[in-house]
């Protein structure tokens, strides 16, 4: 069975209605038939908490925590050695800090990474990527 990794990404534009959002929809319907399971990264948790609350405030950011874990998403935690994973990944590739978990995690899990982040492109031959848009 494989599993899906969200970044923050794709997952902020769900929640938004933005373009890209009806692809992480069937993406989510089909992780429902049993086919995969849903990962996301306690650190992209947290970047999707504070975007949400500087953008919409405290009533949205807890309805968008609440509805993260009502999706059946499983939220990995970071020990040490991903830690250092991600400061590697992040030496070496121009991506955000936050989005290094993402990739070390996708990794780690062998799971797809679905995103609609263009950063990910420089990534994309060490991770299977699924592309919102």
């Amino acid at each position: 069975m494989a599993a899906h990794l969200f970044d923050s990404h794709a997952l902020l534009t769900f929640f938004q209605g933005e373009p890209g959002a009806q692809i992480v929809e069937r993406i989510l319907r089909r992780s429902y038939s049993g086919s995969y399971d849903l990962f996301l990264s306690l650190i992209n948790l947290g970047e999707i908490i504070y975007l949400t609350k500087r953008r919409f405030g405290d009533e949205k950011k807890i309805e968008v925590l609440s509805r993260v874990y009502q999706l059946g998403f499983k939220v990995l935690s970071i020990p040490d050695s991903l830690v250092f994973q991600a400061a590697e990944l992040k030496a070496q590739y121009a991506l955000s800090y936050a989005d290094c978990f993402a990739l070390a995690c996708s990794i780690n899990h062998s799971a797809v990474l679905v995103t609609g982040d263009p950063e990910f492109k420089l990534v994309s031959h060490l991770v299977a990527i699924e592309w919102i848009g």
